[in-house]
């Protein structure tokens, strides 16, 4: 049975593999459904099935998502950048990148506003993620003396259901505040158990990275301080929302057999935009930190 299941994981990453290498090519249902050999009238179903979306949404997100790049690189026209992500004119490739990052090509090209480029892309991540087998070992961990970060604050107290519009807000004001997080990381603060008995009891603190005053015209923003020390990293391999696999390593098999013991902060986690020099692209780097004495 488990077998069957790898095998049929590793088909489906070959598809996604294939779509990511010949954004280019021909990618239509029948083109991908015989590279994972699976027959074209099921396929479709059976990727969206995995993957939360179709075949066609994975190539259009996937193409847009190249685009991007390569406007904010600002190394092709932006109607050789259309025609190569599929669209027969510039106007109909605006429309729908601004349909999709809320910029015009042009506008993202001069200044990236990358909370929606993180929010649009999100579920290339997602499907990924889906076949991602993950395990941790303690090389995984590293400890890590970290200096105490100025950041802005964002609570939320309460039933998980509403954490869309606290995330909401904090983008609003992150926005208006000009703090992009290319350059202010975000961070997550755990201030109880991802999933509580009681889901009013969920807590945690949505920050940014940030030196700049914090006063009242802030609001709902209040200033707050990640305090320095020694810290186990563990770095999430690739974009994820469910850092609850990660935090299970660290307190279930490393934390006891390490010999450390936690210091009286909760656990957090830092993500970041990273440009990847070689690539030229950008890639969402998250890190969990359990604080230690």
């Amino acid at each position: 049975m488990q077998a069957a299941l790898q095998n049929y994981q590793a088909r489906m990453r070959r598809v996604l593999d294939y779509i990511d290498r010949h954004l280019d090519g021909d990618l239509d249902l029948e083109t991908v459904s015989r590279i994972a050999a699976f027959s074209k009238f099921h396929f479709h179903r059976q990727f969206t099935a995995t993957f939360e979306l179709s075949v066609h949404r994975y190539v259009q997100l996937a193409r847009m998502k190249r685009a991007s790049h390569r406007l904010a690189m600002n190394s092709q026209s932006v109607t050789d950048i259309a025609m190569d992500a599929g669209y027969d004119a510039p106007d109909a490739f605006a429309r729908a990148f601004r349909r999709r990052l809320g910029q015009s090509p042009s506008s993202f090209r001069k200044s990236p506003d990358w909370d929606p480029w993180l929010a649009a892309f999100g579920p290339l991540d997602h499907a990924r993620s889906k076949l991602m087998q993950i395990i941790f070992t303690p090389d995984d961990v590293e400890i890590r003396d970290v200096p105490p970060t100025p950041v802005a604050v964002l609570e939320h107290r309460g039933d998980r259901a509403g954490l869309g519009e606290t995330r909401e807000r904090f983008i609003t004001w992150r926005k208006a505040a000009g703090l992009s997080p290319e350059t202010n990381p975000t961070f997550m603060i755990f201030r109880s158990e991802r999933l509580p008995a009681n889901p009013a009891d969920y807590s945690m603190d949505l920050c940014a990275g940030t030196d700049r005053p914090i006063g009242a015209e802030d609001q709902p923003m209040k200033p707050g301080v990640i305090p320095g020390g020694r810290c186990a990293v563990l770095r999430y391999p690739g974009a994820t929302n469910n850092l609850e696999p990660a935090a299970l390593y660290l307190y279930r098999d490393w934390l006891p057999a390490s010999g450390e013991e936690v210091r009286d902060f909760p656990v957090y986690s830092q993500r970041r935009l990273s440009l990847i020099p070689e690539a030229s692209a950008h890639e969402v780097v998250v890190e969990l930190f359990l604080p230690l004495k």
